[in-house]
């Protein structure tokens, strides 16, 4: 609400003050909490609580483990009795708390997320595009919020990694903090495999394989048509002090016919690193960004392919997340995920590569769900 200096503010009912929990509260550590940091631990428990005051009550000795004093880097352990103080939460964590609620109340939302495999360790999902993983940055409720009302009775539900919110394909959420550790540290260390489909405008050159380009994240002042801090990325040279080391490797797949006069290239995408918009900066950096990509594409091109008629029409980002391997996190063993081309890509596809569909339809063998 703004408020004009000098003149009266309006006199509405006294608003509710921040929910202050009633009294002290007892915790002990289970087995799937245990070994992670106090404050981390602290910042998962109490959501909406701001850091600030997490770091305050627990250097002010407010926060006892087994009635003793404890640092932020303090590792909690099974069967550790915690006790926090009373805390008060932030307005607009209360407000998402209670519209969770309510929403809960009146059955889980309408939109389903297709399930790609799942075990009593974590659930691959098919994320739609146009829907945002997490809430945040006016976004109300996403995936894993989402996920949460529709499975009111799963202890534990926490997203493994991130997709852009155009990005459709395999998304992971761990159903236990020891499959959750154990599918970042995958991440980290690069063990995984992430491929992704994605359709740029242009004809890409079949010897060009590799792209080695450090990049940097930063956050654009509010200009017309962007939002105040909206965070972008850009190539920069190796010299740059701001630069992360980013590696994308690029097969093509299929390609328009040679002389076309507006090409299009299917390509085969995996990144080695897990960079903010990576795949979507290293490509446009070629000179041939993703079909469709709001924010490092073509414009003139996007809208012309939004306004064609029928399945010549393309209305979001062609960036698919087709396939993952990983080591399940419980047994170790091999596991590869596929998700299929989304429904809302394959029209289109068909329409201007009648060729490339036919190449997608092999599927990634899975082994059986644990018992």
């Amino acid at each position: 609400m703004k408020h004009i200096i000098g003149a009266l503010p309006p006199a509405p009912a006294d608003p509710p003050a921040p929910a202050l929990a009633p009294s002290a509260q007892w915790l002990t550590v289970d087995a799937e909490q245990a070994d992670q940091r106090l404050d981390n631990f602290l910042m998962r428990h109490l959501k909406g609580v701001p850091k600030t005051h997490i770091y305050r009550i627990i250097r002010s000795g407010e926060v006892r483990v087994n009635k003793g004093r404890a640092g932020a880097d303090t590792r909690v352990q099974a069967g550790d009795v915690l006790r926090l103080p009373p805390v008060r939460v932030s307005e607009r964590a209360q407000d998402k708390a209670v519209a969770m609620a309510e929403q809960t109340a009146r059955g889980a939302p309408a939109r389903a997320f297709a399930v790609l495999y799942e075990d009593e360790a974590f659930l691959a999902l098919d994320k739609p595009a146009g829907v945002a993983v997490h809430g945040g940055s006016g976004v109300s409720f996403g995936v894993i919020e989402q996920l949460r009302m529709a499975r009111p009775g799963a202890p534990f539900l926490e997203l493994v990694h991130r997709l852009d919110r155009e990005t459709s394909g395999i998304l992971l959420v761990a159903k236990k903090r020891s499959a959750l550790k154990n599918l970042q540290e995958q991440f980290r260390q690069r063990q995984t495999g992430k491929t992704y489909l994605a359709l740029v405008l242009g004809d890409w050159p079949a010897n060009k394989k590799v792209l080695d380009k450090p990049l940097h994240k930063y956050v654009i002042d509010g200009q017309a048509g962007q939002a105040d801090g909206e965070r972008r990325v850009k190539v920069v040279g190796r010299e740059d002090p701001n630069g992360m080391p980013s590696v994308t490797l690029v097969k093509v797949r299929a390609r328009s016919p040679q002389g076309s006069a507006q090409p299009l290239s299917l390509l085969d995408v995996t990144i080695k690193t897990g960079r903010t918009h990576q795949i979507r900066v290293h490509l446009a950096s070629e000179g041939m960004p993703i079909a469709g990509d709001d924010k490092y594409g073509d414009f003139d091109r996007n809208r012309a392919l939004a306004r064609a008629s029928g399945e010549g029409a393309l209305k979001r980002m062609f960036l698919h997340a087709w396939r993952l391997q990983i080591s399940h996190p419980v047994s170790g063993a091999p596991l590869a995920l596929q998700a299929p081309l989304a429904a809302d890509l394959l029209p289109f596809l068909r329409h201007v590569l009648p060729q490339a569909p036919e190449m997608l339809t092999a599927q990634a063998p899975l082994p059986p769900p644990l018992d």
